[in-house]
């Protein structure tokens, strides 16, 4: 394949965040949720992982939605709540939505007993580890 670097077209982070939030919308992604999906993919990106940023939005998450295998509305649900651990189900929700939420659950526990862990269940693969969020 001929590739000449004026074939070559450079798209700003901004704008590309913001087609990632159209189209997690576009797919019935709340839009809250569509910001935080479009926010870990492009920090993929701007961080040089390229292999978990945009180029995962069409045959991951587009493609697991429309073929029902994911769904794009997340329901969290708390299996199991402890003082200093829970068990989260994210019935195949946004997994970056899982994980942040999942991680503002183990920091609020943390804060109050010094210790803070969830684990979490039938959350679909996604991408970079919560520690991004």
């Amino acid at each position: 394949m001929y590739n000449n670097s004026k074939d070559i077209v450079w798209v700003d982070f901004d704008s590309l965040e913001n087609f990632m939030i159209d189209v997690f919308k576009g797919i019935e992604v709340p839009e809250e949720d569509a910001r935080i999906c479009a926010d870990v993919l492009i920090t993929s990106d701007k961080r040089g992982i390229d292999s978990h940023g945009i180029g995962r939005l069409k045959p991951i998450y587009y493609d697991r939605i429309k073929a029902g295998i994911q769904s794009p509305k997340t329901n969290i649900e708390i299996v199991n709540d402890g003082p200093t651990t829970a068990v989260i189900d994210g019935h195949n929700g946004m997994g970056q939505v899982i994980a942040k939420k999942s991680m503002a659950l183990a920091i609020e526990k943390a804060k109050k007993m010094g210790l803070g862990m969830v684990a979490v269940r039938n959350q679909p693969i996604m991408g970079l580890p919560a520690i991004m969020l």
